[in-house]
């Protein structure tokens, strides 16, 4: 069907409501029409993520309602005898956030499932909780996660608490893709079927079984923002009970703001997001800096050091916590312990697990990949059973314990604070333990690039970049090795073969590697660096000079 075809439909079927013809018929940039109905927005492996809006490639009542129809007819399809166990559904702060959670229930309802939902905004990494601990079939999550608030989202976990990853999702997809008839869904509810739950005391309890006994808990000072999302009552309720009494909270940024209007984008990576906590820190002399994005699975840190608050990079956290959780943990009490990472994620962590005696996974980028192991880890394949002990990506993703199967912010905050209160009580800082570590495993200098292509041109081009770089090779002369994720790769023994991916790796002799990926949530492809060096100068030069070339060869 022509995108001009499906424009007509939306505008002229009396299945959409008044407010959507009114926002389609005051359209009048042509450009804007297609871009809103070329395509369908897909269903991935982690579900749906858009701009909101009326249309077909747009987050709304509908297309929401079609994936979960899709969903749901699956369910019913594949485990017609666990309907009664239900769907556990959360939404974060975000603009729709909660109508679009209310519309999936009235979905999954009126085709007889049950549903339980969260009666306020919640943590991703709850949700994820949430679905093993109250054993449902499945369980969803309104959320765009740090995007821009023109974004929203609808993410699908399995029965363990887990993302979906490719070999589920690839099944939801075909059932979705079959809902072609809007107007065969229906958001007639059944209210007997929907209950609404608040279980914040049970997840903060489970994540405090990773806490530990360390100095200096009640002499940090922190300031903590949750950049107006889900954070605020778990991650203040946790470091209350690990001892923590000196939290300031950034009053501009506590409450719940689907515009997100003190910040360009409520993401915790960018300094500008953190930009009034950081000031905030200056006036109360605070040691440590913690901003949480709106669904809270993502942190970031700021340190004061003498020069000025330090903000560390997403790889330099988990290095850190790798070290702290590692050489607090007695790893003796577990069989086969091991720690899982992503294939984009710096070796400086895997280096430290090695040097501990543990295995390291390298997984396929999303943290659905490093879930998926915690749930092959508590299989009885023999081969496959290991004690998980942390997992981390260099997005700013972090777990300790298995409370969850997707990254959790709220352990990780309450984590970093007991390392920055160990290091005040030594007299240091996290960027002088940081440096400590950089002296026994080598110099990293890890760094990401990410440039957005919007909209139709934008994906070609992505596109076009991929296969130039598969068919001319690496532009870096020093380079050993090229993995092709988009092909068969081998996993750890006993694990058989990694799913396909569409990222690139090129290895050069001394182990440092850039990767390039488009990411799969948003019109952006997506430059990894991990360049090793002797020292911080010689990293840094050596990432400069290998920067330059790949983007000059790409062409952005």
């Amino acid at each position: 069907m022509r995108y001009r075809d499906r424009y007509e439909y939306w505008t002229q079927n009396m299945f959409f409501d008044e407010d959507t013809h009114r926002e389609l018929l005051s359209l009048t940039d042509e450009k804007e029409i297609e871009e809103r109905f070329y395509k369908d927005l897909e269903f991935g492996t982690g579900g749906l993520r858009g701009i909101m809006g009326a249309g077909t490639n747009r987050m709304n009542r509908y297309t929401v309602g079609r994936a979960t129809k899709g969903l749901g007819d699956y369910l019913k399809e594949k485990h017609p005898e666990r309907l009664s166990d239900g769907v556990v559904i959360a939404y974060d702060t975000r603009n729709n956030s909660k109508a679009f959670a209310d519309a999936a229930a009235d979905v999954f309802t009126g085709m007889g499932i049950q549903v339980y939902i969260f009666d306020k905004p919640v943590p991703t990494p709850e949700l994820s909780f949430a679905v093993k601990h109250m054993g449902c079939i499945a369980g969803i999550v309104i959320t765009a996660s740090h995007n821009p608030k023109e974004y929203n989202g609808y993410k699908v976990y399995d029965e363990y608490g887990c993302q979906l990853v490719p070999k589920q999702a690839k099944e939801v997809i075909r059932y979705v893709n079959e809902v072609t008839d809007y107007g065969s869904i229906s958001f007639d509810g059944n209210s007997e079927l929907k209950q609404y739950i608040d279980i914040t005391n049970e997840f903060v309890n489970a994540v405090m079984k990773q806490s530990h006994i360390v100095s200096g808990k009640d002499n940090l000072k922190i300031v903590y923002t949750p950049l107006h999302g889900t954070g605020n009552i778990p991650v203040r309720q946790t470091l209350k009970l690990d001892g923590f009494v000196d939290v300031t909270v950034v009053p501009e940024q506590e409450q719940p703001d689907g515009n997100f209007s003190t910040v360009k984008s409520p993401n915790p990576e960018e300094r500008t997001a953190l930009t009034i906590g950081l000031k905030l820190a200056e006036e109360t002399g605070a040691d440590i800096v913690l901003g949480t994005d709106p669904d809270c699975d993502r942190v970031g840190v700021g340190v004061k050091t003498a020069d000025g608050y330090q903000l560390l990079t997403g790889n330099q956290i988990g290095a850190l916590l790798m070290e702290f959780v590692l050489r607090h943990t007695e790893l003796k009490r577990y069989k086969r312990p091991a720690v899982v990472k992503t294939v984009v994620t710096s070796e400086l962590g895997a280096e430290i697990a090695k040097n501990y005696g543990l295995t390291v996974f390298s997984t396929l980028t999303g943290f659905k990949f490093i879930g998926e192991k915690i749930t092959q880890f508590e299989s009885d394949i023999p081969e496959q059973k290991y004690s998980f002990i942390f997992g981390y990506e260099e997005s700013y993703g972090y777990l300790a314990g298995t409370h969850a199967r997707d990254k959790d912010a709220v352990v990780s905050s309450m984590l970093i604070c007991e390392m920055a209160a160990e290091c005040k009580a030594e007299g240091i800082t996290l960027i002088d333990r940081l440096n400590t570590i950089y002296e026994k495993y080598g110099c990293y200098r890890d760094a990401l690039d990410s440039f957005t292509l919007k909209g139709k041109d934008g994906a070609e081009r992505i596109a076009q970049i991929m296969t130039e770089l598969r068919n001319n090779g690496s532009p870096i002369a020093d380079t050993k090795d090229i993995i092709d994720y988009s092909k068969p790769v081998k996993a750890e023994p006993g694990f058989g073969e990694l799913p396909t991916s569409n990222v690139l790796k090129f290895v050069m002799n001394d182990g440092s590697w850039i990767a390039v990926r488009p990411s799969g949530t948003e019109p952006k492809i997506k430059l990894y660096y991990s360049i090793k060096g002797n020292d911080v100068g010689e990293a840094e030069k050596r990432f400069r000079e290998y920067q330059k070339i790949f983007v000059n060869k790409m062409g952005l």
